[in-house]
C-alpha cells in the first residue's frame, strides 16, 4: 500500500495547461512521460535543470529546463552508451 506522501507527491499529475511556463515536478514528469522518482534523482545530480520557488523551496521547471531534461532523457542509457536498454532474447532453436 502506498504511503500518503507517495499519493501526494510521487504520482505524475496532468497540468492544467501543457504549454505553461512553469511546472512542478509532478507535472513535468507527466509531460515527459517519466516517473517522478527518476526525475527527482536527475535533478539532484544536475541542479541546473530546475529552480526553486517560495520559502519551502518547491521545485519548478521552465520551458528551457524541460527541453534540457528531455535531451538528457533522449540521450539513452549512459551506462552502456546505447540508445535504450535492449531486452534479452531467447536463442533461436532449430
Amino acid at each position: 500500500m502506498a504511503t500518503r506522501a507517495y499519493d501526494n507527491y510521487g504520482i505524475p499529475i496532468a497540468p492544467s495547461d501543457p504549454d505553461q511556463e512553469y511546472m512542478t515536478v509532478q507535472e513535468t514528469a507527466y509531460v515527459l512521460k517519466c516517473s517522478v522518482s527518476w526525475l527527482r534523482r536527475l535533478l539532484v545530480k544536475q541542479p541546473d535543470l530546475c529552480g526553486r520557488n517560495g520559502s519551502r523551496g518547491r521545485i519548478i521547471t521552465d520551458r528551457k529546463q524541460r527541453t534540457a531534461i528531455h535531451a538528457v532523457r533522449s540521450a539513452g542509457d549512459p551506462r552502456t552508451g546505447k540508445s535504450r536498454p535492449s531486452s534479452r532474447r531467447r536463442p533461436a532453436t532449430t
